[in-house]
């Protein structure tokens, strides 16, 4: 609930206004019972009919103040909610973007997609029914018994007899209600991965005939998750029909005291009508108190999930440059990264620009792995697992390496090191001398244009897809498409340039996006250029002009290229052989065929037996 509280104080005076314009109002229909009252009891038998139009007129201005000043507030309401949990989720997907890879794999993608909608919602919820409900509920509560106090003190005692059952209700309910809404939360993260996975893979769930394995899968989470809601919600739906039965037993002992005191004279009828709109009154306020408890309780569980995204720790963290002149020129390292977290923190995005990218055309990074070793996961022990060790090799600029290995052999593990998604658990990984956690994100990720292996083509036009943000003139945009050999297909297309690309690429072969990929890379004249078995879906002739137009146009760009096939790699200067993390090979494509035998016997199934061949 801190979290709420901290993003509501740049709200606090048009809260404060909707509060006090929301008090008016209730006090308003808190009004209406007594003005009745009185009309029946001390106007109406006075027969004179001005009279009672005036105080009719007294009551039709009570009604209309009542619904103006409290749509009124209802409003501004509705816009503190809307406003806050726009900032809650701004701050949490800019905090999620900068997670490093082992936070996100921590928290799940289904996880964190869940916190950013589903709890948000909830908090939203809360905003705006603590604000309507939760002010006027009070008031009518408390306002009503002071009232009816004040009209029959006897009757009131019956009524005051029943709110401490009502708050013990109350109170158990909403203590049990977190804990079983947490669990929700956590129903809701399972079904979310679980929808996730099949639909992004629905062409293979269906060509593998297992869409009934999925169904079932699916099945089983969404019962899960089903009998989480059931028992929260049967838990707090208890509170609605015990409050409904003591009150309305109330009700009847009201009724019936209220008919003695009329027929001995005591109170009159007027009273008796007024003191039962009170009780339906405050009927009603108890009941909304308890939906206001409902969603208090759903949003504590949200804003806790939230609460520790933001509140994760960078484990990323900027290292001090040992050398003094290993800094880059206009600062320290320090000053830096406290320029980029400051520019982070106080970023706009309505306001956001586009970066211009400085053309590298001439640079290039030298990459060095000295004994490097990383493991994803801990066992039970909590002993790492490595999934590489001891990877030992050094890239000058403007040279190429190319990574061969099964699947698992750590491939893509050493290009996450590199870039600095993961620290590395042993050893050390530098980018032209120094190491990569003396470099800010932004800093050291600049250096690099990458294409993963299953990367994404956004709902955007192609242009706006390979720009990606940045500021590429049409020129270098066409240059770059040329080279990756995807000009000729984006110039058949309607449009062009300018043809809108479907979500994930719906509309284009699966060659055409990872051509569109390629060439969102290439415009940006990297330092380092990755290409993560970005060239599978491509045939042998359009992978091979593709090495070719990166070696002609970009030779002062280092090339890290992993792929399956020795025919993708084995012109570039160096390769490394992979084999369940370790390094089996290393060196040109002429010293792999007489030295490393796994290498050798690859080329010999790939190329048809001329394994001899350099």
């Amino acid at each position: 609930m801190k979290l709420i509280i901290n993003y509501l104080k740049p709200h606090r005076w048009r809260m404060l206004r909707g509060f006090l314009i929301k008090v008016l109002g209730t006090f308003a229909d808190l009004g209406l019972p007594w003005v009745l009252a009185y009309i029946l009891d001390n106007v109406v038998p006075l027969g004179r009919i001005p009279l009672v139009l005036w105080w009719g007129v007294v009551m039709a201005g009570l009604a209309v103040a009542a619904r103006y000043l409290n749509i009124k507030a209802n409003r501004m309401a509705s816009k503190v909610a809307r406003d806050t949990t726009e900032i809650v989720r701004h701050d949490l997907f800019r905090k999620i973007m900068y997670l490093s890879g082992s936070r996100t794999d921590a928290f799940g993608i289904p996880s964190l997609i869940s916190r950013l909608t589903s709890d948000s919602y909830n908090v939203h919820s809360m905003i705006g029914r603590v604000q309507r409900i939760g002010v006027r509920a009070p008031i009518i509560l408390l306002g009503g018994v002071l009232i009816t106090f004040t009209l029959e003190p006897v009757l009131t005692l019956v009524l005051i007899a029943t709110l401490p059952l009502l708050a013990v209700i109350v109170y158990r309910v909403s203590k049990k209600g977190i804990p079983l809404y947490t669990k929700v939360s956590q129903s809701v993260d399972s079904a979310v991965r679980v929808m996730r996975e099949n639909i992004s893979g629905i062409r293979v769930i269906k060509a593998l005939s297992k869409t009934e394995h999925e169904y079932r899968r699916f099945q089983e989470s969404n019962r899960v998750l089903a009998g989480n809601e059931f028992k929260a919600g049967i838990t707090m739906a208890v509170s609605s029909p015990m409050m409904n039965l003591i009150l309305n037993l109330g009700l009847t002992a009201i009724v019936v005291v209220g008919a003695y005191r009329v027929n001995a004279g005591d109170s009159g009828p007027g009273r008796i009508v007024a003191f039962l709109s009170y009780f339906t009154m405050i009927l009603h306020a108890m009941m909304s108190i308890t939906r206001v408890f409902v969603d208090i309780s759903k949003a504590m569980a949200s804003a806790d999930r939230i609460a520790l995204v933001l509140a994760s720790e960078d484990d990323l963290s900027v290292r001090e440059c040992a050398p003094k002149d290993s800094c880059p020129p206009g600062g320290t390292r320090q000053e830096k990264a406290g320029s980029f977290l400051a520019g982070v923190a106080g970023e706009n995005p309505a306001s956001s620009k586009k970066q211009p990218t400085p053309n590298r055309q001439d640079s290039a990074a030298r990459i060095e792995f000295e004994h490097v070793s990383f493991g994803y996961h801990t066992d039970g022990g909590g002993a790492e697992k490595l999934c590489v060790k001891d990877i030992d090799f050094k890239i000058m600029p403007g040279e190429s390496l190319g990574i061969l290995g099964a699947t698992g052999s750590g491939k893509s593990t050493i290009v996450n090191l590199m870039m600095r998604f993961y620290d590395v658990s042993g050893g050390c990984v530098k980018i032209d001398g120094r190491d990569v956690r003396e470099y800010t994100p932004q800093d050291l990720r600049q250096k690099f244009a990458v294409v993963f292996q299953n990367d994404t083509v956004f709902n955007d036009s192609l242009a706006e897809n390979i720009r990606f943000g940045r500021e590429i003139s049409d020129e270098a945009m066409e240059q770059a498409a040329k080279d990756a050999c995807a000009y000729d297909f984006i110039m058949e297309k309607e449009g062009a340039f300018s043809h809108e690309a479907a979500i994930g690429g719906a509309n284009l072969s699966g060659g055409q996006k990872q051509r569109l990929l390629i060439t969102r890379a290439l415009a940006g004249r990297p330092e380092i250029l990755i290409l993560d078995d970005s060239s599978s879906a491509l045939d042998y002739k359009t992978d091979a002009r593709l090495r070719q137009a990166v070696r002609n146009g970009y030779a002062g760009t280092t090339v890290v290229m992993v792929a399956q096939r020795v025919s993708s790699l084995m012109g570039l200067d160096h390769i490394l052989v992979l084999e369940d993390g370790e390094v089996i090979g290393y060196g040109t494509h002429g010293e792999l065929i007489q030295d490393c035998e796994v290498y050798r016997e690859i080329y010999e199934v790939q190329m048809g037996g001329m394994g001899t061949a350099v």
